[in-house]
C-alpha cells in the first residue's frame, strides 16, 4: 500500500543503497555532514510505512450489535404561552318564551246517585238531583240518567227530559236531553195507550267551573207541541251517574 503512495522516486537515495551498503562512496564521504543527509532521508522513508500501519490499521467490520434499551422518559417541557382570545360569535335568533306546566296525573272522579222507585208523575219540574264535586275547570262532565219513562195522551203530545248544572242547561256545546213524542191516536187503536220503558238521557258538558255542582234531571215540554201525561221512575231503579273527564 505504501509503495504506491511513496514510490521509490520519492526517496532518491534508495538507488544508492545496495544490500545495505552505499555504492561509489568513500569512507570520508560517508562521514561528512553532507554525506549523512542521504542516510537520514533513507531512514525516514523506511520508517514511514511502519508509522502508517500503526496510525491507520486495516480492520474488518464486525456484525451489528443488538438494539439498545429504551431510554428514560424525558421531563416535561416549559408550558406554552396562553393563546389569543377568540372573537365573539354571531348573534343568535330570539327564542320563544315557553312556560312549562307540571300537572298532577289524572285521577278518576265520578259519582252515582240511585233510587229504588221514584214513581214521579209530574209533567213539569225537577225530578231528581245529585251533588258532585268537580276538581278542575278545564275538564268535561259526563252525565247519565237511566230510568223508566212514560208519556200518555189522547192527542199528539211531546215531553222532554234534560239535565241542568247549577240550575242552568248545558251550553258547551249543547243541552243534554231526550224526548218522547206520541202521535194522535184513534178510537179503534185506543189512543190512551200506557207504556213504561227504561230509557236514558246521556251526554258531555264543557265549561262547568270547578267546585260543587248540582246536577239535576228535569221534565218539560217540547217546543210547539202540547204537553202530555208524563211519568218517571215507575216501579224500577233510577240512577244519575256523573264523571269528570279530561278534555
Amino acid at each position: 500500500m505504501w509503495t504506491e503512495l511513496l514510490p521509490s522516486s520519492s526517496c532518491p537515495l534508495v538507488h544508492g543503497v545496495h544490500h545495505g551498503r552505499l555504492t561509489s562512496r568513500t569512507a570520508a564521504d560517508t562521514m561528512s555532514p553532507l554525506s549523512a543527509r542521504p542516510l537520514l532521508l533513507l531512514l525516514v522513508c523506511l520508517s514511514l510505512p511502519l508509522y502508517a500501519v500503526e496510525k491507520f490499521p486495516s480492520c474488518v467490520q464486525g456484525p451489528a450489535g443488538g438494539p439498545g434499551r429504551e431510554g428514560n422518559p424525558g421531563t416535561n417541557g416549559i408550558p406554552g404561552t396562553p393563546g389569543i382570545p377568540g372573537r365573539d360569535g354571531l348573534k343568535g335568533e330570539k327564542g320563544e318564551c315557553v312556560n312549562e306546566i307540571f300537572e298532577e296525573p289524572w285521577r278518576p272522579n265520578y259519582k252515582q246517585c240511585a233510587w229504588s222507585s221514584l214513581n214521579y208523575g209530574i209533567d213539569l219540574g225537577k225530578i231528581a238531583d245529585c251533588t258532585f264535586t268537580k276538581l278542575r275547570s278545564d275538564s268535561s262532565l259526563r252525565v247519565l240518567f237511566s230510568g223508566s219513562l212514560r208519556l200518555k195522551c189522547k192527542n199528539a203530545c211531546c215531553q222532554r227530559w234534560y239535565f241542568t248544572f247549577n240550575g242552568a242547561e248545558c251550553t258547551g256545546p249543547l243541552p243534554v236531553e231526550s224526548i218522547i213524542y206520541l202521535d194522535q191516536g184513534s178510537p179503534e187503536l185506543n189512543s190512551t195507550i200506557n207504556i213504561h220503558r227504561t230509557s236514558s238521557v246521556e251526554g258531555l258538558c264543557d265549561g262547568v267551573k270547578a267546585g260543587l255542582v248540582d246536577v239535576a234531571v228535569w221534565v218539560g215540554t217540547c217546543s210547539d207541541y202540547p204537553r202530555g201525561d208524563a211519568s218517571t221512575g215507575w216501579n224500577s231503579v233510577s240512577r244519575i251517574i256523573v264523571e269528570e273527564l279530561p278534555k
